[in-house]
């Protein structure tokens, strides 16, 4: 099966310091600080990271899924918000909002959510989440 694999470097104490994350493939390189992953500045954060592969396994596995059961999307649209927050111990990702809209011809609204669901808790990287809380708003659009 497939290894994927990213790289980071950091220089410096936490507040001050820099560091540069980047995708084993080179499809992304980017550079991320205390002011990026705490304060909004521009550049990367290992959340952002996050997300990314949250939504983007989400779709890809929810293609598949409405695929096993009969459907063809002409449309699948995810994106995450990953909550970072001040905790007793530290910082913790409390939670992921995965916000979802598809466009599959002839499924009805309870099967699309039915497997909506089922792929929320199922796709590999909601696995490898699964002591944080993910959250799924789903929605079946016309088109």
């Amino acid at each position: 099966m497939a290894t994927s694999k990213a790289t980071a470097n950091w220089k410096g104490d936490l507040k001050s310091g820099t560091g540069q994350m980047a995708l084993g493939n080179g499809a992304f390189k980017g550079p991320y600080s205390f002011r990026t992953r705490f304060e909004g500045a521009p550049g990367a954060n290992p959340e952002e990271l996050i997300a990314a592969a949250l939504a983007g396994c989400f779709s890809m596995a929810l293609s598949a899924g409405l695929g096993g059961a009969g459907f063809t999307p002409t449309s699948i649209d995810t994106s995450a918000e990953v909550v970072l927050d001040k905790v007793p111990d530290g910082f913790a990702i409390t939670v992921i909002r995965l916000t979802h809209e598809s466009i599959v011809p002839g499924i009805s609204e309870a099967d699309f959510g039915k497997i909506a669901e089922q792929t929320k808790s199922g796709c590999p990287v909601s696995k490898a989440l699964v002591g944080t809380k993910i959250e799924l708003k789903a929605t079946l659009k016309q088109g």
